[in-house]
């Protein structure tokens, strides 16, 4: 595990139960990670199982609570429902929810059929609010929580190339404001984190080709790349009681590219 000694300590989030949805690699294991430090009760949903396993024995030792992985399919919502009741079974409430799982794999316009399009918002899009939905009982009964949902710069650039994609998470923007307004009555902050360029090991294996590095560096304040860890930072403190009036907001951590 890394060291968390240089940065922010949030003590509203020992023994919370979090869950983040697809965990077991790039910055949803980065999230893991942290929260894991933060000594909270932190589950996982992907479909990663050795991946996920691997993260759950690195964390285990130092970590408080060991991380409780969940093999789940998120595009099967009966599963999801399932695999939340596990989670609030072994940890309790949601208190903290996560949804961040998404595959951003590139497409040509031409080449997109119903059936992609479909997929690609049963895999980026649609699961958010099943989520959601899932936790909305515990959470509630829990009085309150907050939920945090992965987007990305993506369609404020624009990008091109991935419009499915690109579409999926500018929807997540507009989800996240209609539901801080549905459960700000039950004591549940909804909010966005909008990523930009961040260096994972998806990203390094399938698209960081020098000239692409140049395009983000060239269009980027900071000259460098951004790691899972800073975004994974940023989503502490929306996960904690120090971000307690902030709902219905969207954040960009992309070094300056928009």
């Amino acid at each position: 595990m890394t060291s968390a000694v240089a940065y922010a300590s949030y003590p509203s989030l020992r023994d919370r139960a979090v869950l983040v949805t697809g965990g077991a690699s790039g910055i949803g294991a980065a999230m893991v990670e942290q929260f894991a430090l933060q000594r909270a009760k932190v589950a996982f949903l992907d479909r990663d199982a050795k991946s996920s396993h691997e993260l759950v024995e690195r964390l285990t030792k130092g970590s408080a609570h060991r991380p409780l992985f969940v093999h789940c399919d998120l595009t099967d919502i009966a599963a999801l429902r399932e695999s939340v009741a596990k989670i609030e079974e072994q940890l309790g409430a949601v208190r903290v929810l996560v949804n961040n799982a998404g595959c951003d794999d590139r497409h040509k316009t031409a080449e997109v059929t119903p059936e992609f399009w479909d997929n690609a918002m049963a895999v980026n899009l649609r699961h958010y609010f099943f989520a959601m939905q899932a936790v909305l009982p515990g959470m509630t009964g829990a009085g309150g929580g907050s939920i945090i949902n992965l987007s990305s710069i993506s369609w404020m650039i624009p990008s091109t190339g991935a419009p499915a994609y690109v579409t999926a998470k500018a929807a997540i923007v507009g989800l996240t404001r209609t539901m801080a307004h549905e459960l700000g009555a039950s004591g549940i902050r909804v909010n966005a984190v909008l990523p930009g360029a961040i260096l994972t090991e998806r990203q390094r294996r399938l698209w960081w080709t020098p000239e692409y590095e140049k395009e983000i560096l060239e269009s980027q304040c900071f000259r460098r790349a951004i790691t899972p860890e800073e975004v994974a930072r940023l989503v502490l403190f929306l996960a904690a009681d120090d971000s307690s009036a902030i709902t219905n907001q969207s954040y960009v951590i992309d070094a300056g590219w928009v």
